[in-house]
């Protein structure tokens, strides 16, 4: 075996130990490696991201895996897994961590998330352009906490940035960033998932009914949303999660 193919082969072994050892990476991590690679594939198919644009990561305890920089997901395998601590020190891969990690890590510091995904979705980049909240054009806001806020503009990969997003978080699992895209965190990866891409559905489905000359959308207020909140308590079968 060659020293190429020896040092790819321990990069999916190995992570950094306490010590600056080297100890076997757990089954655990190479199995929530592939669930995100998958879902930051789906990303792309869904259209939510533009070439190596967006982020995604899960927590398994105090190790959060996140997606590398500038890589696009269709070449990312197991040799590529990426962990970082929750300072944001690199203990497993050989690849530089997303340039948004400060984002992802303010929301697991912040949260009880299990998942964050940070997504250029088009029709909600666009909606983060024209509101200071996602209007609510639809129920579905409720499963996110409420109205969805949009943070103000901050460059990206910033403490600023980071900041500006748990202000819009509180409260809610969701917001928008201006001029930049989306942020959300839930439970696990398939939530995350999920709510990215109802929140680009209901930004879409306001710029569609908001462009039709001499006519206002209606829009649910705050009582509508409480009491959805109330029934998606216990919404689905739990067996299933």
């Amino acid at each position: 075996m060659n020293e190429r193919r020896r040092n790819a082969v321990a990069s999916i072994l190995f992570s950094a130990g306490p010590s600056g050892g080297r100890r076997p990476i757990p089954a655990e991590w190479r199995s929530a490696w592939r669930e995100l690679v998958r879902a930051a594939r789906q990303t792309v198919t869904d259209g939510l991201v533009v070439g190596t644009s967006g982020n995604l990561s899960v927590r398994l305890g105090e190790t959060v895996l996140v997606t590398p920089s500038g890589v696009p997901y269709r070449s990312l395998g197991p040799r590529d897994l990426l962990a970082v601590d929750l300072d944001g020190r690199v203990v497993a891969g050989r690849l530089k961590p997303t340039s948004e990690l400060p984002l992802h890590l303010a929301v697991y510091r912040e949260t009880g998330a299990g998942a964050v995904v940070h997504t250029h979705a088009a029709h909600a980049t666009a909606v983060s352009t024209l509101v200071d909240e996602v209007p609510t054009i639809h129920y579905m806001a409720a499963a996110m906490g409420g109205p969805i806020r949009v943070a103000p503009y901050a460059t990206y990969g910033s403490d600023a940035l980071a900041s500006a997003a748990l202000t819009a978080l509180e409260g809610r699992s969701a917001c928008l960033l201006r001029n930049h895209g989306t942020l959300v965190h839930g439970r696990d990866l398939r939530q995350a998932m999920d709510h990215t891409a109802q929140l680009e559905w209901m930004c879409e489905v306001w710029l569609a009914a908001s462009s039709v000359p001499g006519r206002q959308p209606t829009l649910l207020d705050e009582a509508r949303l409480a009491e959805v909140r109330e029934r998606l308590r216990d919404y689905g079968n739990d067996a299933r999660r």
